[in-house]
């Protein structure tokens, strides 16, 4: 689930400077994670709520179960304030984004257009 959720081209991947990331905490949350099958009550159900990833970073002490519904708030807000909001429909479309970012990275004459992820360093903070 983590690699659906944030492992994607469609991701963005922020690098600090000078120790800071440019967006506010919200809008990070936002921009480094997708959803997949958010309105699908079955993927819901057997993910824990964790297909609506954006909701889970965003209000992670509300219960999954209403995550759903403030999928359709969340991502008309990001819409009014132009945050992208990432949503795939269902859970084969995010596994190809997934399994195509991965094929870019291994193509050494893409690699200059792939965001580059978080420098280990980072990571274990």
């Amino acid at each position: 689930m983590f690699n659906l959720a944030h492992v994607t081209g469609d991701n963005e991947y922020p690098q600090p400077e000078n120790g800071e990331i440019e967006n506010e905490w919200a809008i990070h949350q936002v921009v480094t994670a997708a959803n997949f099958a958010a309105h699908n009550p079955w993927v819901s159900w057997y993910t824990g709520g964790l297909n609506c990833q954006i909701e889970h970073h965003l209000f992670p002490t509300i219960c999954h179960i209403h995550y759903p519904r403030l999928c359709k708030i969340v991502e008309q807000t990001c819409g009014e304030f132009g945050v992208p909001y990432v949503s795939y429909p269902t859970v084969m479309e995010a596994l190809a984004c997934h399994l195509q970012f991965l094929k870019d990275l291994g193509q050494p004459d893409s690699v200059a257009s792939v965001p580059m992820a978080v420098p280990v360093d980072v990571v274990g903070r």
